[in-house]
């Protein structure tokens, strides 16, 4: 017949059990940091990199990224209102001076002079005619002036008999006066015609002046009209690419439209774009590196953009060598750019043991073949090379690689 076990035996029997697992579980452990301890202690020399520390200087850098675009870009505009009749050139073609790049259709144009030619007839006709009238009316006003000089002639004979009639007796004081009031009547009317006729040739002028001016202007309108008809096409005055044509033929286009976009590829310069956190310390002069594939260039910040969009901030490059061989339209690039710079300092290639922080912990190589662990100060940084404040003397040979796995070691072998 079963018994139940005691409360006391089931107890020692479960601390049995747990102290047997604990055992094991610590022994297990010890086991694998001896093994760790004997086994990782050591390293292939092929697996890491390692370098030599140097004097030289550093350049403390900010990544940016950048696009390689040509120095100069013309606008190549339409030069009346049209359609589109034909695209000769297609984007990306070679382009000599002269070359014609887009037919318009100017049909519309030629009316439009022709109209304009036939209103400028129609005012030099009128002009024509305003100076005839103007003539007649000057020859009209110089007779009435004559005639009125006559009369006058007539009227102070007549005043001068009725006098000398009237000192005989045989005209009356009313008469006299009456043959006084008409001369003096005549004279002012004929001093009236005169001013009128002095008007009327400075008026003739002046409005002969007028109607003149306006036919320059139709002049000047068909003149410019007939010039944007013999530049109707769109033609190239400069040898280069065309990095964009408007390709759709039979499509209105307005006057001064782009058209085509034509490239100097003899010359190139950048557009970098940086995150706006480092709208601060982003200064027009500042010297730019630029990374294009194998080959390093230089440059320097000419503009800002003051506007900042989608959390970007823009600024144009002006590279010390334009017509490096390397440089392509539209290519991506790598940017750093130069925020300070040491002249002097013990310096190291920049490695994952940094990883940006100010404070490393690396392994320095000594004669032994025994790489040894030291905690070293750093400074200045770039995409090369990392300044080396504290810690680190010249000629010293220094692990680059990551081996955060030996972090509880405080030297290891190199094999």
């Amino acid at each position: 017949m079963d018994r139940s076990l005691s409360s006391s035996y089931v107890v020692r029997r479960r601390f049995r059990n747990w102290a047997i697992g604990i055992f094991a579980i610590a022994l297990l452990a010890l086991g694998l940091w001896g093994l760790r301890r004997v086994l990782g202690s050591s390293i292939q020399a092929g697996q890491i990199q390692t370098a030599v520390a140097d004097v030289g200087p550093v350049e403390n850098t900010l990544n940016a990224s950048g696009e390689v675009i040509p120095a100069s870009e013309q606008l190549l505009t339409s030069p009346i209102r049209a359609n589109i009749q034909r695209v000769l050139l297609r984007t990306g073609a070679q382009v000599r001076p002269g070359e014609v790049i887009i037919e318009l259709d100017k049909s519309l144009m030629e009316i439009d002079a022709a109209r304009l030619k036939d209103q400028l007839a129609l005012k030099r006709n009128g002009i024509e005619k305003l100076r005839l009238q103007l003539n007649k009316d000057l020859f009209d006003a110089e007779i009435n002036n004559e005639i009125k000089t006559l009369n006058i002639s007539r009227l102070q004979a007549e005043l001068e008999d009725t006098r000398r009639l009237y000192r005989v007796g045989g005209r009356t004081q009313e008469d006299v006066t009456r043959a006084e009031n008409a001369l003096k009547i005549a004279e002012l009317e004929k001093k009236q015609l005169e001013n009128n006729l002095r008007y009327s040739k400075q008026s003739m002028g002046a409005s002969l002046k007028e109607s003149e001016i306006q036919a320059q202007m139709e002049e000047k309108n068909l003149a410019e009209l007939n010039h944007k008809l013999n530049m109707a096409h769109v033609v190239a005055d400069r040898p280069g690419v065309l990095t964009w044509v408007q390709e759709q033929t039979g499509m209105v286009v307005s006057e001064g439209e782009v058209l085509a976009k034509l490239a100097d590829l003899r010359s190139f310069r950048a557009v970098g774009t940086a995150s706006d956190a480092y709208s601060g310390r982003l200064l027009a002069g500042q010297r730019v590196i630029l990374r294009l594939n194998d080959d390093t260039l230089q440059g320097v910040i000419t503009q800002i953009l003051p506007s900042i969009e989608d959390g970007v901030i823009r600024f144009n490059i002006q590279l010390d060598q334009p017509q490096h061989p390397a440089l392509r339209p539209n290519q991506k690039t790598d940017l750093f750019i130069v925020t300070n710079r040491v002249e002097t300092c013990v310096r190291l290639p920049n490695g994952p043991v940094f990883s940006g922080r100010r404070n490393a912990s690396v392994f320095v190589i000594g004669a032994d073949g025994k790489a040894y662990r030291r905690t070293v100060e750093t400074g200045v940084s770039n995409f090369d090379y990392i300044e080396i404040k504290q810690g680190i003397q010249p000629g010293e040979r220094v692990i680059l690689s990551d081996l955060s796995r030996f972090e509880h070691l405080q030297q290891i072998t190199v094999k």
